[in-house]
């Protein structure tokens, strides 16, 4: 066996290697994912159409992680994923510590209130979160997460029309087990994980995952004293499941809860405050926001039941029943400020019942399956806007509750016209309904009664509505495949996606366009207020293969998307009863178009190294699209004006990349293993009018880990570094300033800074990606 040191020199050369490489990254070695672990060609296992199937099969753009790779990668929750998934976006929302934003291959919705559907599906265990709250999960107990580009459903319960991420926990073992997993790092990271299991008799299986998860803030708030970007959550899951394991019955009955007691994340201000001059503060990770009420709290439980019945040779009946809720009290301090210059507290409340149905067909040459898909859900949002430095005491109140109801009838079949040539059609039919009630009531002398304001009401409200809109809508899907040999994939596919339309809850009713100037009718209200539903067309080519003797796996998928009626929510100021305050404008923007390429691959490296039991891999992934808006039509003074050629597509670089080296060694009877990771992300605009202030440039993130394993996996010690050049990079923002109307452009004051669009001060904060990390982590399995 060579020397230590000599294995140590081609970690060290594949390093510098490695940093060459940022224009061609990788997903997180995609080791084993999906239903089971790799076979022994090697072959990635999946679950994306429903049904096991090597990944190489999948006439679809996936990328796939398994538990283990996100282990030993240091992945603490599901945003790390969007750092090496090409033309993808996983981040934290603005001013919140569990809201998720995603965006794929330029789809998605950054708007967390109520009456705005994601853009992204999010599935844990099969069952679709239909709100972005709470939707920032943790990694733990994780079997493996797949994530799949572009529209999907004529194979997932819920429509969504950017793509999909399936979060799937592990089952049950059939022996008893018992891990402990332990981290401590910088900020006085301290997370505690246990889970275990046992069966009870032959059939039944029970089991309990529990975390604790807690870090000090990057940051602190120099008005409150409260901790800035901390860490204080508590979670947990159990899981029931009878039978499976060779019996043709799978009954699997689960539970979660989470509880966030994090303290409120702060924005930072890039700007000096405009009326009383204090300057920008030297760590961006530092806030002075004076608004602490209510205190911040976010708590998500469910339950779910999930059914797998063989009924014959080629006929599984599967049944997902599902209950969720999720309550949070927020305090977001636009401004950030110690005075209510901009000061919005929030509360949101969100609950879902969902039932699933397939019948899936898996014969010599027909697969498919047929599905029944309900979903009834209620997302309530309330909200006070304090501008007390613009008229003393002055609140603009909203309570939105939106409802959604929806039904659809899906399919997906493939036939193999021979062992060769494939053809895969599907279809999916829509009825989805919106219903919601809005109100916009205005205070005077304080904040709302809501919460806890001395406030009283200040004249009639300004939007009191209640109605209904239905969407309906068929869209299909056809691919073809050609596999010259069962390790190369060639495919064409043809998809439609669709989004339903709803109501802006923050929309002002008596800002409408009336045939009685001043006295608008509720149908013009509900005109005003409503938006379309948006659509998309989607062609993809695609390759998969596994060349050099299955040392080399690639895909490769270049798509094309024509995307309609683009749901942008947005706020701004506005003048309601001769004040300036808070409204809500919604635009279907007319016409995009997203085109790009897409490559992953996977090579296992040096046959001399695993002659002596070594192990060398390097994945690499990435994206390029060229997203562009061609009719961008907004009211401007009254006309409605194109604008394309000054607005950009939001959470979307043009490059996204990523590189993983990951070289394993045997150290005794155990395996040691070093992995680095370097991903790249291009300039990307964080709202369609361009920002220079918020717009993040292009940066690059290094991150690296060295884990230990003891023979037979008993137990595990590794070190990790997470953002290890401690780049400094924004995520989102809040602004209001004045801009041109038409290109967007700031205009700056007397003073050269911008000039205050709502409230005195201006309001320019940013948000930012979690700094250095360095922790240690140990994992005990019995």
């Amino acid at each position: 066996m060579r020397p230590f040191a000599r294995r140590f020199r081609t970690i060290v050369c594949a390093s510098s290697a490695l940093s060459l490489l940022a224009f061609a990254p990788a997903a997180l070695a995609q080791e084993e994912s999906g239903a089971s672990a790799e076979d022994g060609d090697n072959a990635i296992i999946v679950t994306a159409r429903r049904r096991d199937e090597r990944l190489i099969d999948v006439p679809v753009a996936i990328t796939a992680y398994s538990g283990d790779a996100l282990d030993k990668a240091g992945a603490m929750d599901i945003t790390d994923i969007g750092q090496t998934t090409p033309n993808t976006t996983l981040e934290v929302s603005r001013g919140s510590n569990s809201t998720l934003t995603a965006f794929i291959r330029g789809v998605g919705q950054q708007d967390p209130v109520s009456g705005f559907e994601q853009g992204v599906g999010i599935y844990l265990d099969d069952v679709y979160l239909n709100r972005p709250q709470a939707a920032v999960l943790d990694i733990y107990d994780v079997e493996r997460i797949e994530v799949l580009r572009g529209p999907q459903g004529t194979l997932y319960g819920r429509n969504t029309i950017g793509g999909a991420v399936k979060y799937v926990t592990k089952p049950l073992p059939e022996d008893p087990s018992l891990t402990l997993k332990g981290t401590y790092g910088t900020y006085d990271q301290a997370d505690l994980v246990v889970s275990a299991s046992a069966p009870i008799g032959n059939l039944l299986r029970i089991g309990a995952a529990g975390a604790r998860l807690s870090r000090g803030g990057f940051g602190d708030n120099a008005t409150t004293g409260l901790e800035n970007y901390n860490k204080d959550v508590w979670a947990a899951r159990g899981t029931v499941e009878l039978g499976g394991y060779g019996e043709p019955v799978l009954i699997r009955i689960s539970g979660d809860y989470t509880k966030d007691k994090s303290d409120p994340r702060g924005g930072h201000r890039l700007i000096p405050s405009l009326a009383t001059d204090q300057p920008v503060l030297d760590d961006v990770y530092d806030s002075r926001g004076g608004l602490n009420d209510p205190r911040q709290e976010i708590e998500a439980y469910g339950l779910a039941m999930n059914v797998s019945a063989e009924l014959g040779d080629a006929l599984t009946l599967r049944s997902i029943s599902a209950w969720r809720k999720d309550n949070s009290a927020t305090p977001i301090d636009f401004d950030a400020l110690p005075a209510a210059d901009l000061d919005v507290p929030g509360y949101y409340f969100n609950e879902q019942v969902s039932q699933e149905f397939q019948l899936l067909y898996e014969g010599d040459r027909l697969k498919g399956l047929l599905g029944f898909y309900y979903l009834n859900a209620s997302a309530d949002t309330l909200f006070d806007v304090r501008l007390f430095n613009t008229f003393a005491g002055f609140t603009a109140f909203t309570e939105a509750d939106v409802d959604t109801e929806t039904y659809a009838i899906f399919g997906d079949f493939t036939y193999d016209f021979t062992d060769r040539l494939s053809l895969s059609v599907g279809g999916r039919y829509t009825w989805d309904k919106r219903t919601a009630s809005i109100l916009r009531q205005n205070y005077l002398g304080g904040g709302s009664p809501v919460f806890g304001g001395a406030g009283v009401p200040f004249g009639t409200p300004s939007t009191d509505f209640e109605g209904s809109r239905n969407f309906n809508k068929f869209t299909p899907r056809v691919s073809l495949q050609f596999q010259p040999t069962p390790d190369h994939n060639l495919y064409a596919s043809y998809s439609q996606g669709f989004k339903g339309g709803g109501f802006d809850p923050r929309g002002v009713g008596v800002n409408a366009p009336a045939a009685d100037p001043g006295n608008p009718t509720d149908a013009e209200v509900a005109d005003f207020l409503s938006f379309r539903p948006e659509q998309v067309e989607s062609y993809e080519l695609g390759y998969k293969g596994s060349l050099l003797d299955r040392r080399l796996d690639v895909a490769i998928a270049a798509f094309y998307a024509d995307y309609t009626d683009v749901q942008i929510p947005g706020s701004v100021a506005c003048n309601v009863g001769g004040i300036q305050t808070f409204c809500g404008v919604v635009s279907n923007a007319g016409k995009a178009t997203f085109k790009g390429v897409e490559f992953e691959g996977r090579a296992r490296l040096g046959d001399d190294l695993a002659a002596a039991g070594d192990r060398l891999t390097l994945s690499t992934a990435l994206g390029f699209i060229d997203a562009d808006y061609k009719e961008y039509v907004t009211n401007i003074g009254g006309v409605p004006t194109d604008v394309a050629d000054y607005r950009e597509v939001q959470n979307t670089p043009k490059w996204t990349a990523s590189g993983t080296l990951d070289y394993s060694v045997p150290a005794g009877d155990g395996d040691l293993g070093f992995r680095t990771t370097l991903s790249y992300r291009s300039k990307t605009y964080q709202f369609e009018i361009p920002n220079p202030y918020i717009d993040q440039k292009g940066f690059a993130l290094l991150d690296a880990s060295l884990v230990y394993t003891a023979p037979g996996d008993r137990w595990s010690l590794g070190i990790f570094g997470r953002n290890l050049t401690n780049k400094k990079y924004k995520t989102s923002g809040y602004t209001f300033v004045v801009t041109d109307p038409t290109t967007g452009a700031i205009i700056p004051g007397a003073n050269g800074l911008p000039q205050s669009a709502l409230g005195t001060e201006g309001t320019l904060t940013a948000f930012y990606g979690n700094p250095r990390q360095v922790f240690v982590s140990g994992t005990v399995k019995f």
